[in-house]
């Protein structure tokens, strides 16, 4: 609260405000949780240092339905991770809420039922993007789809979901 009062008295001398006031959990830029999973809408998109188009490109990514998690917001701009930890703002309008999972390093098995005793309706091997159908809160297994095969994978065998999350 302190830093926020810092800031609007700042804007009001003829200031500019050092960084974005951080948007608390429920943010009040988008109404939506924070942190939360979203993919890639864009072709290409360029991850920024800060909230605005004056900021230098960190990234540029190339890879639509790529899942990101929003760690903050402002205005129009999403401070956003990837699956590798590197972090910078993009613009909303390169943001999508339809949730896509990544599975990284080891060949994954995807299962035709939520058991790993169940058969195999593929194997995975990334850096690959899937399709996140559904999660059950109380199942460490989600339903899946990458190139087209449908499956279930552990909530630890890819990126893009949160261990108690459930999605429909």
């Amino acid at each position: 609260m302190h830093l926020r009062a810092f800031v609007v008295g700042l804007l009001l001398l003829g200031g500019t405000a050092p960084w974005p006031v951080p948007a608390a959990a429920g943010s009040e830029e988008s109404r939506l949780p924070l942190p939360r999973y979203v993919s890639l809408r864009a072709e290409e998109a360029n991850m920024r240092t800060g909230p605005g188009e004056q900021y230098p490109i960190k990234w540029t990514y190339q890879r639509p339905g790529l899942p990101l998690e929003v760690i903050r917001e402002f205005h129009h701009w999403r401070r956003v991770r990837d699956w590798q930890g590197a972090e910078g703002w993009m613009h909303s309008s390169m943001l999508s809420g339809k949730r896509s999972v990544m599975v990284v390093g080891e060949i994954r098995t995807l299962h035709d039922e939520p058991d790993a005793g169940s058969g195999a309706a593929a194997r995975v091997e990334g850096p690959v993007i899937g399709k996140l159908l559904s999660c059950e809160k109380v199942s460490s297994w989600c339903r899946v789809e990458f190139g087209g095969v449908k499956g279930w994978l552990r909530r630890s065998e890819m990126w893009g979901v949160y261990e108690q999350e459930e999605v429909n």
